[in-house]
């Protein structure tokens, strides 16, 4: 049901992606997560075509905290920012954050080997039913995506959605 990957640049770090569908408490987990009592991020699956779009924000802010050159205040909340193609913090977390009325969530964490009890923890708080995290694509409003992220239909012939979103995500901070 969840996707752990090992970070190949730290192999001491994991993240562990989780998705659920018919959430009934959005609110409450993103006042939670607001307050710290939640230790992971909290995404808007509608905005994401891949859960590898996940894999490359969550290394990046992994990176960028090491090197302590975040522009937000935690690991967490760098994870959403690097979703957005812009660097506009406040609209990445209009863009990716939860809101209250959302019924999915993909939440994302990040930790060494075991991670059991984060898991259970996050499980237990989110009152939904979890899902296959490839199931996030079923979830995707690609023509908001499309907007977002300026694809045009061009570059969709020689590449995928996918394919264009990363491009912008890695390349907003030198753009």
């Amino acid at each position: 049901m969840h996707l752990t990957h090992k970070l190949e640049l730290f192999p001491d770090q994991r993240v562990t992606q989780m998705l659920f569908k018919e959430v009934k408490n959005a609110a409450e987990l993103r006042q939670s997560a607001m307050a710290g009592k939640i230790q992971g991020a909290l995404i808007n699956p509608t905005m994401l075509v891949n859960s590898f779009q996940v894999l490359v924000a969550a290394n990046k802010a992994v990176n960028l905290q090491k090197i302590g050159k975040m522009k937000t205040r935690s690991l967490y909340s760098e994870i959403i920012f690097n979703l957005s193609p812009t660097n506009n913090i406040s609209e990445a977390f209009k863009r990716f954050g939860i809101s209250d009325g959302d019924d999915s969530v993909m939440v994302v964490l990040v930790h060494n080997e075991d991670e059991s009890e984060l898991l259970s923890d996050i499980t237990a708080r989110v009152n939904g039913r979890q899902v296959p995290v490839d199931d996030v694509s079923s979830l995707s409003d690609q023509a908001q995506i499309r907007k977002l992220y300026k694809v045009t239909p061009q570059e969709e012939k020689c590449g995928s959605l996918l394919d264009a979103v990363v491009c912008r995500m890695a390349t907003k901070d030198v753009m």
